[in-house]
């Protein structure tokens, strides 16, 4: 079977809780032919993460990592590595994908009311411009 998957399928497989859900998601995904997982699925995961688990950045980089190393799972790698470099840097996970598949979809600059994303963003090579 080829799956896509929901962002609490994913969230039953890298945050303890109820165990039978965690059980039932391992399963699912391991027994997939293919494991879809959108960028949105992976933005609400670190937003979910970061903001109802209280989970360290690194803690949320590391649980994508594992989506990525699975062997069954079909991403948008560049994407995601575009977003886990500038969660690793301290900054918001989905900034990054959001910079990045602007790029992709042929914007030049990427606009932005917030500070911190522009900075980190310039810093790792985007042409950033902060609004106001």
């Amino acid at each position: 079977m080829r799956i896509s998957v929901d962002t609490n399928v994913l969230l039953r497989v890298v945050v303890p809780g109820d165990e039978a859900q965690q059980r039932l998601a391992i399963e699912t995904l391991r027994a997939a032919e293919a494991v879809a997982i959108s960028v949105h699925v992976l933005c609400e995961l670190a937003w979910v993460m970061e903001r109802t688990y209280d989970a360290p950045r690194a803690e949320i980089a590391a649980a994508i990592r594992l989506f990525m190393k699975t062997s069954n799972v079909v991403l948008n790698r560049p994407a995601v590595e575009a977003g886990l470099e500038l969660l690793d840097a301290g900054g918001d996970f989905a900034d990054g994908i959001v910079a990045y598949d602007g790029m992709w979809l042929g914007g030049v600059t990427f606009v932005s009311f917030d500070r911190k994303a522009v900075k980190l963003l310039t810093r790792r090579g985007y042409c950033a411009q902060l609004l106001g």
